[in-house]
């Protein structure tokens, strides 16, 4: 394929994701089943047919943004609370559930070999707390089932990819456990070593620059920076990927201005979404390619019973792991905020859904083995893919009924969290307006002015707070009013900045700043989570 095709191959993907997301929120099917089967026709198509998406593509383009954004936006307070939980999941159960993986698929295709199962194995292996999360906190769940799941979804991808290198190692040359703890050894060390070194390095370079247009690109080559050379030098780039951004999303606050982190969250949420969007739809342009690879040496019917089997397997291994390993029980309950009851374990295990990390990890499978065409390839990418499409459709579509059966759903919780913060805020502001008058940085008339609309805010969430605070309608009630009132106070100075704009009454760079501004103010104005 020219240089050409594959720009107009992109560019049609990503129309099919736009067109994917639009269709999936109209028929309210989930987005990832929507898009594979946009991929699948456009399979149909013979000048997309022929496209062929290399395994180093995929490691490369995909997986460091991916890991790297999970890694920036976690909790480490949190995480560090809960560190005992998080480490015997991310680690115990991860392992635990990619070898009780390999052996289920070397049982239903021993012709893969040993290898090849693992490396499949800890492709499912890592959950993916972007799905359950979104859900989870729409419904109220506490704060330490959040935390552990997200904890957990940011280690055990560097633990799954870690154990899919050295499978994938062993699968291109014989491997002896000496040789495999030496290897282990030195891209773990490697890569956490390299991570840190990069994470310092960025954290001292964004700080010294001033220029918005440099901080951002700073920010979007990062992951690159962090995964790539260390995978040419032989360490894991993901655990590098993982420090680097752990590191830099703990620090962020302090190394970029309130405008740029504004930019820069925008257009990294775009990045990620896409990235992840794109995932499905190659893996439905790739379905007929790999069913017809398949064809000569398995029948579909054993192939979709297989997927199936293993899909079972998965969810099975993983209700076991948290619900009747007594060991993991006492790890847990050790932690102060540690998931000590049956309700929150159950949420936890049917919270394991596969996402995007798998299927790019499963997709990046070599090609061909010794020389030779790896012929079980593309077995092995459509077992994953109906994994992580049917833990998507089934347990995240059936997580919400879970949680009501449970009753771990309590929406005041979180919205009494925005108000409580929100209070806060304006009583800080308050004290700031009095300690400016007293030093007399500004006169009566400007702290009245000022006070005044921070202290009626104040008495309204006050309350909420103290005396409706639990009537979650009148709460919802609130912030919509709000929210439509700054809207509209908002769109009218807008307006009125476009009209002295358009009669020529401020010049273009006023405008772009006032603008800018008022974005900036804008993309704030949804508070108390609705």
């Amino acid at each position: 394929m020219s240089v050409e095709h594959y720009v107009v191959a992109t560019l049609v993907v990503v129309v099919a994701v736009i067109t994917g997301q639009l269709i999936a929120g109209r028929v309210r099917l989930p987005g990832a089943v929507v898009l594979v089967v946009l991929g699948m026709l456009l399979g149909v198509v013979p000048w997309m047919h022929s496209m062929s998406i290399t395994p180093e593509i995929i490691l490369l383009v995909f997986l460091p943004p991916l890991i790297y954004n999970a890694a920036f936006f976690s909790s480490p307070r949190d995480m560090r609370e809960l560190a005992r939980p998080i480490i015997v999941m991310s680690v115990g159960v991860t392992l635990a559930t990619a070898f009780g993986l390999a052996a289920v698929i070397h049982l239903l295709i021993p012709d893969a070999g040993w290898p090849a199962a693992i490396a499949l194995g800890a492709a499912i292996a890592p959950t993916d707390a972007v799905a359950a999360s979104a859900i989870l906190k729409r419904a109220g769940t506490p704060r330490r089932v959040l935390t552990i799941l997200e904890g957990e979804s940011l280690i055990n991808d560097g633990v799954a990819l870690t154990l899919f290198s050295l499978a994938v190692t062993a699968m291109l040359r014989p491997l002896t456990p000496g040789d495999a703890l030496l290897e282990l050894g030195k891209v773990v060390v490697g890569g956490l070593l390299y991570g840190a070194v990069v994470a310092v390095v960025i954290a001292w370079g964004r700080s010294r620059v001033q220029d918005p247009s440099l901080q951002l690109m700073t920010v979007l080559v990062t992951p690159f920076v962090a995964y790539v050379p260390s995978e040419m030098a032989g360490f894991s780039g993901v655990l590098s990927a993982v420090v680097a951004g752990f590191y830099l999303g703990t620090h962020g606050e302090g190394l970029l201005p309130p405008r740029v982190r504004v930019s820069g969250q925008t257009i990294w949420g775009t990045l990620v979404s896409l990235l992840e969007a794109m995932l499905f739809v190659l893996l439905g342009l790739q379905l007929d390619a790999v069913l017809r690879a398949v064809r000569a040496h398995y029948s579909i019917v054993d192939l979709v019973v297989a997927a199936l089997l293993v899909t079972v397997a998965a969810i099975v291994l993983r209700m076991v792991l948290m619900l009747f390993l007594t060991s993991l029980q006492r790890f847990l309950s050790r932690s102060r905020m540690s998931v000590s009851n049956f309700r929150e374990r159950v949420a936890i295990s049917w919270s394991g859904m596969r996402g995007a990390v798998s299927l790019a990890i499963a997709l990046s499978l070599p090609a061909t083995l010794g020389g030779q065409e790896f012929t079980d390839r593309g077995a092995l990418i459509f077992i994953a893919g109906v994994v992580v499409m049917g833990t998507l459709v089934g347990q995240g579509s059936s997580l919400p009924w879970l949680l009501r059966k449970l009753g771990l759903t309590d929406e005041r919780t979180r919205h009494r969290e925005f108000l409580r913060a929100e209070y806060e805020m304006d009583c800080a502001a308050v004290r700031r307006v009095d300690e400016m008058l007293t030093d007399g940085d500004i006169d009566d008339r400007t702290a009245d002015v000022v006070r005044g609309g921070f202290s009626k805010r104040i008495g309204h969430v006050k309350g909420l707070l103290d005396g409706d605070g639990d009537d979650l309608d009148r709460v919802k009630e609130f912030a919509r009013d709000r929210r439509t009132t700054l809207t509209q106070i908002n769109q009218a100075r807008r307006d009125a900045l476009i009209s002295l704009y358009r009669s020529g009454e401020i010049d273009h760079d006023v405008f772009t700043k006032l603008a800018r501004d008022m974005d900036i103010r804008d993309s704030g104005s949804g508070h108390y989570g609705v």
